[in-house]
């Protein structure tokens, strides 16, 4: 039985008879009553219609042959008026122009032949009213996906308001620090490493992570000579890239891979469709929510969500699954353990051409074979690990400031005044930790 006829079987549905025999219409009274149905009669299309009017009505069932309205002038007012309801005609003559004239002014749901099966007529009016429940319930269905498609594009419009607000603070408040464009694109790239860092701060073996796979993901660009706006793009994708675990809970979140349950893997491989969920009001990062979304694809099409394969995975997609799996294998969100740097290189070559680029895993080891990814580049001697106290005005970050817990305090690039020495410090004293900040000197400086 299915869910539609069910309901029907704990309701009493509402037929209107109209005919003008009486016979027959207790007759029909009978038949339906025994059946668990409710029976409204009347003797004309008039009286149908007033009843009609007055009565809520499930299904009308109308002879064809009546005085003064016939069946197919009373049904076409019932289709009027009551478009939802179901109709049936009910005729004892062969007449099939008038029939063919009910079905398409009446729009008559079946006809009925005098005199019936029981059986048949009832099973008629059972499927005419499940059909219309159906129907009825589509509807309803519809009005609420609208409903939620309005509410969704308010909650979004909202959103992109408090985002638009933000970025208007974080520009006031460098107004004195910074020139124009130093101005946009710092506050560009600081809101999108406060925004990851909300996930980050959730368990402490996080810290760092999506900035570590950013600049892999960066270096790996260059490397394989993309250009500037591609490298970009994929930079920012690697600071986004996390985001869509924002809505795991702390069990999930701490969880290594290899350990997962089959449902709490099906939550995770959809971390990067609700990333790019979250990030859709954002039209300016069309394109690092592509490469995004498809993070978790295989290079021989195992991956998720599409299962794409080889080279119709985006390059950025390819390069980020590479950066993030490294990273992760490092701090332990892979396997219960943290890899040793070898260890992680090795997973990431064994898996070549199954889970990752061929191309980029060659790239890949070619940088990171000989040293740690915590080195300094190679124009290491124009930057210097200081102390707070050793700070003094107009130095330069060369590293984003973090806390220990992962907390972006300062970003890389962030000019140091008298205010802000002053705040490091205080910082310092209320929160019991020692700080090393890295700062550049001479002309030319690590990339921020």
């Amino acid at each position: 039985m299915t869910e539609t006829a069910a309901i029907l079987e704990t309701t009493r549905p509402v037929i209107l008879c109209v005919d003008d025999e009486p016979s027959i219409l207790s007759a029909l009274r009978r038949l339906f009553r025994t059946h668990g149905f409710q029976v409204l009669a009347a003797e004309s299309g008039q009286a149908g219609l007033d009843i009609l009017a007055a009565e809520s009505v499930d299904l009308v069932i109308s002879d064809m042959r009546m005085p003064q309205m016939d069946g197919v002038v009373f049904l076409e007012h019932v289709r009027e008026r009551k478009p939802d309801v179901p109709r049936l005609l009910l005729t004892g003559y062969a007449d099939v122009a008038s029939i063919v004239g009910a079905i398409n002014r009446g729009e008559i749901y079946r006809y009925i032949a005098k005199p019936w099966d029981d059986n048949d007529i009832v099973l008629t009016v059972r499927d005419a009213l499940e059909r219309s429940a159906l129907v009825k319930e589509k509807k309803r269905l519809e009005a609420l996906v609208l409903a939620k498609n309005a509410e969704l594009t308010t909650i979004n419009a909202s959103l992109e308001l408090r985002v638009e607000a933000r970025t208007a603070e974080l520009k006031q408040s460098n107004l004195a620090l910074n020139t124009a464009n130093d101005k946009l694109k710092n506050n560009f790239l600081t809101s999108i490493k406060m925004f990851t860092a909300l996930i980050e701060l959730r368990d402490n073996k996080l810290a760092g992570h999506t900035r570590r796979v950013a600049d892999i993901s960066r270096k790996l660009a260059v490397a394989l000579e993309l250009d500037n706006k591609q490298t970009q793009e994929i930079f920012v994708a690697g600071l986004l890239h996390a985001i869509g675990k924002v809505g795991f809970d702390d069990e999930l979140l701490q969880t290594p891979v290899a350990n997962m349950t089959p449902r709490q893997l099906e939550i995770y491989r959809k971390h990067p469709a609700r990333a790019e969920q979250l990030l859709m009001p954002l039209v300016e990062l069309k394109s690092p929510v592509e490469i995004i979304g498809a993070q978790l694809e295989r290079f021989d099409g195992s991956g998720y969500p599409q299962g794409t394969q080889g080279r119709q995975i985006a390059m950025g997609a390819r390069i980020l699954a590479v950066a993030s799996a490294y990273d992760s294998w490092l701090i332990g969100v892979m396997e219960p353990r943290q890899f040793s740097q070898q260890e992680a290189r090795a997973a990431i070559h064994q898996r070549s051409g199954r889970h990752f680029d061929p191309k980029v895993v060659e790239v890949f080891l070619d940088i990171y074979r000989d040293f740690s990814l915590n080195d300094l580049p190679s124009n290491v001697a124009c930057t210097k690990s200081m102390k707070s106290h050793e700070l003094l005005p107009g130095m330069v970050l060369c590293r984003d400031l973090t806390s220990p817990a992962g907390l972006l305090l300062l970003t890389a690039g962030h000019v140091l005044d008298e205010s802000v020495i002053e705040k490091i410090v205080s910082f310092e004293r209320s929160s019991a930790v020692k700080l090393t900040i890295t700062v550049c000197f001479g002309e030319v400086c690590p990339s921020v």
